[in-house]
């Protein structure tokens, strides 16, 4: 506990509870957390449906000035932040350092969007009436993140939240507790920079599936934003549909690039290696299914295997480091088995396996995967949150865009091409059927405005972009009569006399 006891002390974060901690980078504890009694999770509740009340009423522009100190505190914190990210996550520190940086990014959006929430004046058929639609906070928001992106997804949904007039709720991973704990440290202490604001504008619950369930279950909750495995959205889902609650859900992606005839190899190749290799190949745009032209398969798959042996795999804070560890041995486990079960159906694998055993034995280093298949089938069906790239060879555009729309995920999508048409075609009604589809980039998607979320098992939710807000809301049509006279819609008479 001693090594990484430093990098808890700028948040205060105290080193109690039941619950150890444990960084992936060498399997150490790296602090301790108490989960949350169900007494505990419903005097949070109870706590965000009373701030709700005083928040709702606060001007939305002055909401906003909460969240523009809160991306203060972010700035003056990024590096302290940033690390706990690589070391609690095993990403390497640049993407802890970026990850907290579009923390940042989206609080600026949302103080924008603060002042924003219009609105519309609709015309009426009635003679002296005036109909317009307004937008409502909606109540308390329950946000349940992933280990991949551990305070980044938070940030998407509480910015918007905040500035909408909703309290939030935020059941963060129970491998990424601590991250947690660490923003919510930050916004208290923007809270106190604020001045008057409601207790439980904002807190966190700790608890493995139980306490994301009760979340999820209860009616005081309109919203609940959940990012992660299509097994928890198939969990979380149905659950909040029964009540008729709303669901933003964003479940991964098993995302395809195709690389056409025409596409520039040397940009591509860059593209595939962070995309298929960066936080280990656990980020929901991570590139998993590679579709190459065969007039370029063997230009391109040789200069890829290259680029895969000097991949640096290794401790997430040292320099020069791609590549970290997998989250933990159940996560190694779910690659080796993968791999197996591609190899038995004709893939040719390429790199995988265990490495720096020695020097972290409670850690799980591995080397990227590269596995040619004979065809898109079995487990390229289904994701596998590891550096796991499958390559298929395809004959014409046509047969690439069927493999890229043939599985059940719909995250995001990309083709490398300088064909003018070919890259109109992809991004067409009829072309991916992804809620991301990109040209001459990787499978990358989480840009500040853009509306990211996916589509088909990927949940259909949409976290971001310039009317996400009204996730955030409830809507209502308010028609106000300023006439002496009151006529019926479609010119119904109902005349008493």
């Amino acid at each position: 506990m001693t090594r990484h006891s430093d990098i808890l002390g700028p948040f205060g974060i105290p080193a109690s509870g039941d619950v150890t901690v444990a960084s992936p980078a060498d399997g150490l504890p790296l602090g301790r957390v108490a989960y949350d009694t169900p007494a505990a999770i419903e005097a949070k509740i109870v706590a965000a449906e009373a701030a709700f009340r005083i928040w709702r009423d606060v001007p939305a522009p002055h909401r906003g000035e909460l969240v523009r100190l809160f991306g203060e505190e972010l700035r003056a914190h990024k590096a302290a932040l940033g690390r706990l990210v690589s070391l609690e996550s095993g990403k390497i520190l640049q993407e802890g350092l970026g990850e907290v940086q579009e923390m940042i990014d989206i609080c600026d959006f949302a103080v924008g969007l603060s002042r924003q929430l219009y609105g519309l004046t609709i015309a009426s058929e009635r003679p002296g009436h005036r109909m317009m639609e307004t937008w409502h906070p909606l109540g308390p928001v329950a946000i349940i993140s992933a280990f991949n992106f551990p305070v980044a997804v938070w940030a998407w949904n509480a910015a918007l939240a905040l500035v909408c007039g909703d309290p939030t709720i935020w059941k963060p991973s129970e491998k990424t507790p601590l991250t947690a704990l660490a923003t919510q440290a930050l916004f208290q202490a923007a809270l106190a920079r604020f001045g008057e604001a409601p207790e439980g504008l904002s807190s966190v619950v700790l608890g493995r599936a139980d306490a994301g369930h009760a979340l999820a279950a209860d009616r005081r909750i309109p919203l609940v934003s959940a990012t992660g495995s299509t097994r928890m959205g198939r969990a979380v889902g149905p659950v909040v549909a029964e009540r008729f609650g709303r669901a933003l859900l964003e479940l991964g992606g098993n995302n395809a690039m195709m690389v056409m005839p025409s596409a520039d190899l040397e940009l591509a190749v860059r593209a595939i290696l962070f995309a298929a290799v960066g936080t280990a190949g656990q980020r929901c745009t991570t590139l998993r299914r590679l579709l190459v032209h065969k007039d370029v398969y063997d230009a391109l798959i040789p200069r890829l295997k290259a680029a895969y042996a000097r991949v640096t795999v290794g401790h997430p804070l040292e320099a020069g480091t791609l590549a970290g560890p997998l989250i933990d041995e159940g996560a190694f486990k779910a690659m080796e088995a993968a791999l197996a079960a591609a190899a038995a159906d004709g893939g040719v694998v390429t790199g995988g396996g265990r490495t720096l055993a020695d020097l972290h034995p409670g850690a799980f280093y591995v080397r990227p995967a590269l596995v040619e298949m004979p065809a898109q089938r079995g487990v390229m069906l289904h994701e596998t949150f590891a550096p796991i790239l499958y390559v298929v060879k395809i004959g014409s555009f046509e047969d690439g865009l069927s493999l890229q729309n043939g599985v059940p995920q719909g995250l995001s999508s990309c083709i490398f091409t300088r064909d003018m048409q070919e890259a109109e075609r992809f991004v067409a009604a009829s072309g991916s059927d992804c809620g991301i589809a990109n040209v001459n980039i990787g499978p990358s998607g989480a840009e500040i405005g853009g509306a990211f979320g996916g589509e088909k098992e990927t949940g259909g939710g949409r976290e971001s972009g310039s009317d996400s807000w009204k996730a955030y809301m409830r809507r209502q049509t308010a028609t106000v009569n300023y006439s002496n006279a009151l006529p019926l819609a479609q010119g119904i008479r109902f005349d008493a006399d």
